[in-house]
C-alpha cells in the first residue's frame, strides 16, 4: 500500500522536474514511510513517483517502484494490492516471465504484453489503483479498482496530464491551479458529491471500476474513459423465485472465507478493527480461524452509550481470542483533531467518525500494525442500512397484507429514530431526475439533496450566479448507468445507487482509505473482493433483507461465529454521537467556528455568506428546534467548517512550497 504520482506531458521533449516529482511523493509521506523512488522516461515526457509502504517483499531496493519493465517498454506505479498473485506469478514464470522482487505489484508488468490491458484486469483481485504508461503504443493508463477503495486522481495542465492519489499530491505540482468550483462547493455543503468530481476545479477522479487512456495525438492529448467492470444485479425477473437457501448461505461462508483468507496475505502482521456489528465480528472470527496466531482488533468506543458498541465487540473478541485494543473517545476529542482529520480527507464531512476513525489509525500505528481487515461493503451487498429498508418497503413490498405492513412501519419508526436528519432526511424529498431515471428518489441520497434549501443561501452571492437553475440530484443521477438500473428489483437499485455515492464519495473515503493511510496503514475490507460481490449481486432480494431483518442471508452464514445477542440484533449504523448532543462536544466545536467561520475569515474566502452561516447557528440555537433538525444543522455546521478548513490548507497555502519543504525535511532528493 503506497502513494503514486506523475505526469504525462503533451510534448515529449518538455522538461520533467525530478525534484517536484519527488515532492509530489513527499507531502504524502504518510501513505509511504519506508522510502521512496522516481523516474523520469527522457524524450518521453513522463515521469512517476512513488511513497512506499512495505508490506508485501520488505526489501527496500528490490520493491522500490516505480518499476520499469525489462525491455523498458513499460513503466508501472502501483497503489494497493494484488490477492492471489503468488499463483498468478507461478503461472507466468512457467511461460517464461522473470521477476525483479518478490512484490505483488509486479504481476502487471508481465501480464500487459501478454493479454492487453482489458483481459488482464480480470485476474486483478483486490483493492488498487495504478499508472501504466506503455512506451510503444505511447499512451498512459490511469485504473482504479472496482469498487474504488484505492483513490486516484487526475487534472490537465496546459502542458498536460498530472495525477496522484490524493488531492495534494496535484497541488504539489506548480502547474495545478488550487481552487474551488461553484458546483464542487455546493456539494461540499450537502455532503453527497457527483461521482468522479472534487470540490476543485478542473480535478477528477478515475470512476470504480474504470480506465482513463490518456494519447498522445499531433501535439495534443485525448483522453478516454472505459469502463471494465460494474455492480450488475440481475433483472428482477431473472432472480430465483425458489431460491435453495442453504446453497446462497454456504456461498456467502465460503466466498467471504476465501475473501478473508486471500487478505491475511502480508509479511508483517494483520489486525482486525472490530465494531459491535455482524460485519467485523464476521471478519474477525474468520481470520481467527484461518490463523494460527490470535488477531489484534482494534474497537473505537464512544462516551455515550446510545452510539458505543464496545460491550458486543468485548464478547466477540473473547470469543475468538483476538488480543483486543479499545480506544475509548471523550467529546471533545474529536473536534480538537478535526483539522488534521480534514487536512487527509481532502472533502467535507458530516459526521465525526471520520476523525474518530483517523484517531484509531493512529493507535495502530503505535502499535506497529501496518494492515487491518475492515467491515466495509457488507451492508452495501446485503442490504444492512435503514435506507434499504426503507426503499424495499415502499417501492417492493406493495402485496403485504395490513398487519405486516403495519410491523414495517412500526419497525422502520422504532430504527430510523436515531439516524434521521443524518442517515435518513427528516421528510420525504423527491427529485424528479432521479424519478425519471430509476422511479423513485432513493432514501440515501434524500437527507443530502434536502440540504439543497441550506447550501442556497449558504453559498456567497458572488458565486450564485454561477449555480442558477443548478440541480445538484439531476447531475448525480445523470453518472448513473441507466442499463444498471434498468428493469432492476427496487432494493437492487437502491444498492447500486448506494454503492456508487455513499460508498465511494463516503465510506471509502473519509471513512476509509485516507484517514486509514493518514496514519500508514492499510485496510483491506474482505466484503468489497469482486468474488464475493458478484456472488452477492445474485441473491434474491427477499434473503437480503427477510421479514425486515436486514443481512440475513449474511447472518445465517454466520450464525455458529457470532455471539448470540449480536446474531438476533437490529442493524446499528457506525457513527460518532453529533456534536449538540454533548455540551464539551460543542463548545470544541464552537471554538472551531470562532476560528474558522468568523467574519474576517469567512470574507476572505469568499465561498461562505457570513449573514446566512450566522442565521444557521441561530436556528440551531432555538430552543424551540427540534433533535431531527439540530442533527442536521450539525451535519451542515461541520459542512461549513469543511469548507473553510479546506480552503486554508489548499487554497491559501503555498502548496508547492510546503511540499518542497516536506521533501527537504525528510531528505527526500531528485
Amino acid at each position: 500500500m503506497c502513494g503514486i504520482a506523475g505526469v504525462f506531458y503533451q510534448d515529449p521533449k518538455d522538461m520533467i522536474s525530478p525534484q517536484v516529482l519527488v515532492n509530489m511523493a513527499a507531502i504524502m509521506h504518510h501513505r509511504g514511510p519506508d522510502g521512496y523512488g522516481y523516474k523520469v522516461l527522457p524524450e518521453a515526457g513522463v515521469g512517476f513517483s512513488h511513497a512506499r509502504l512495505s508490506i508485501i517483499d520488505l526489501d527496500e531496493n528490490r520493491g522500490r517502484q516505480p518499476f520499469l519493465s525489462r525491455d523498458n517498454r513499460l513503466l508501472l506505479a502501483h497503489n494497493g494490492e494484488f490477492y492471489d498473485f503468488q499463483r498468478i506469478r507461478a503461472e507466468l514464470t512457467a511461460q517464461g516471465a522473470r521477476f525483479a522482487s518478490k512484490s505483488d505489484s509486479e504481476v502487471v508488468i508481465e501480464l500487459y504484453p501478454r493479454k492487453g490491458l482489458f483481459d488482464m484486469l480480470p485476474d486483478l483481485r483486490g483493492e488498487f489503483a495504478f499508472a501504466l504508461y506503455d512506451q510503444q503504443e505511447d499512451e498512459l493508463h490511469l485504473v482504479r479498482d472496482r469498487f474504488g477503495i484505492k483513490p486516484l486522481y487526475y487534472t490537465e495542465t496546459e502542458k498536460g496530464i498530472v495525477f496522484g492519489s490524493e488531492l495534494k499530491v496535484l497541488f504539489a505540482h506548480p502547474e495545478v491551479k488550487r481552487e474551488f468550483s461553484s458546483e464542487g462547493l455546493y456539494h461540499q455543503l450537502i455532503q453527497v458529491m457527483v461521482p468522479g468530481t472534487t470540490a476543485f476545479e478542473g480535478i477528477k477522479q478515475v470512476a470504480p471500476g474504470h480506465v482513463v487512456t490518456v494519447k498522445r495525438n499531433n501535439g495534443k492529448l485525448s483522453v478516454i474513459e472505459r469502463k471494465y467492470w460494474d455492480v450488475d444485479f440481475p433483472l428482477e425477473h431473472e432472480h430465483d423465485s425458489d431460491p435453495d437457501e442453504d446453497a446462497y448461505v454456504q456461498g456467502v461462508r465460503e466466498k467471504l472465507l476465501e475473501a478473508v483468507q486471500h487478505r491475511l496475505t502480508a509479511d508483517v502482521p494483520v489486525g482486525s478493527y472490530l465494531s459491535g456489528g455482524i460485519d467485523s465480528c464476521s471478519i474477525l472470527g474468520l481470520a481467527a480461524a484461518a490463523s494460527q496466531n490470535p488477531i489484534k482488533a482494534f474497537t473505537i468506543g464512544f462516551d455515550s452509550a446510545d452510539y458505543d458498541e464496545t460491550p458486543i465487540a468485548k464478547e466477540m473478541a473473547e470469543a475468538t481470542g483476538a488480543d483486543h485494543h479499545i480506544m475509548t473517545l471523550n467529546a471533545d476529542d474529536l473536534y480538537s483533531h478535526f483539522e488534521q482529520t480534514l487536512w487527509h480527507t481532502e472533502r467535507t464531512i458530516y459526521n465525526t467518525l471520520g476523525v474518530a476513525k483517523y484517531l484509531m489509525s493512529q493507535q495502530v500505528n503505535e502499535a506497529k500494525y501496518k494492515v487491518v481487515m475492515t467491515g466495509e461493503g457488507s451492508d452495501e451487498l446485503y442490504g444492512g442500512y435503514p435506507a434499504f429498508r426503507k426503499d424495499l418497503f415502499l417501492h417492493g413490498l406493495d402485496h403485504l397484507p395490513p398487519e405486516e405492513r403495519k410491523e414495517w412501519e412500526e419497525l422502520l419508526e422504532k430504527n430510523n429514530k436515531l439516524f434521521k436528519g443524518a442517515m435518513l432526511a427528516r421528510e420525504e424529498f423527491v427529485s424528479d431526475a432521479f424519478v425519471d431515471k430509476m422511479g423513485f428518489t432513493p432514501s440515501c441520497v434524500q437527507p443530502w439533496l434536502s440540504c439543497s434549501s441550506y447550501a442556497d443561501k449558504l453559498i456567497a452571492k458572488t458565486r450564485q450566479s454561477d449555480l442558477e437553475g443548478y440541480d445538484a440530484g439531476s447531475a448525480i443521477a445523470k453518472t448513473l448507468d441507466e442499463d444498471m438500473l434498468k428493469e432492476r428489483h427496487p432494493l437492487d437499485k437502491a444498492q447500486y445507487v448506494w454503492i456508487k455515492t455513499m460508498l465511494e464519495g463516503q465510506i471509502l473515503t473519509w471513512g476509509g482509505d485516507r484517514v486509514d493511510m493518514a496514519n500508514s496503514m492499510e485496510a483491506r475490507p474482505a466484503f468489497l473482493d469482486h468474488h464475493l460481490a458478484e456472488h452477492a449481486f445474485k441473491i434474491p432480494p427477499h434473503l437480503r433483507i427477510r421479514g425486515n431483518k436486514e443481512k440475513w442471508v449474511l447472518r445465517e452464514a454466520m450464525k455458529g461465529l457470532l455471539p448470540e445477542t449480536l446474531y438476533k440484533r437490529e442493524k446499528f449504523a457506525f457513527m460518532a454521537p453529533p456534536a449538540h448532543t454533548d455540551p464539551k462536544k460543542w463548545q470544541a466545536m464552537k471554538k472551531l467556528a470562532d476560528k474558522y467561520l468568523n467574519k474576517e475569515k469567512v470574507e476572505s474566502a469568499g465561498l461562505l455568506d457570513f449573514e446566512e452561516v450566522e442565521k444557521l447557528f441561530e436556528i440551531h440555537n432555538d430552543p424551540n428546534v427540534t433533535a431531527e433538525i439540530q442533527v442536521q444543522l450539525d451535519a451542515v455546521i461541520n459542512h461549513m467548517l469543511g469548507v473553510q478548513i479546506l480552503h486554508e490548507f489548499f487554497v491559501a497555502t503555498d502548496v508547492p512550497a510546503d511540499a518542497a519543504k516536506r521533501a527537504e525535511a525528510l531528505g527526500w532528493h531528485a
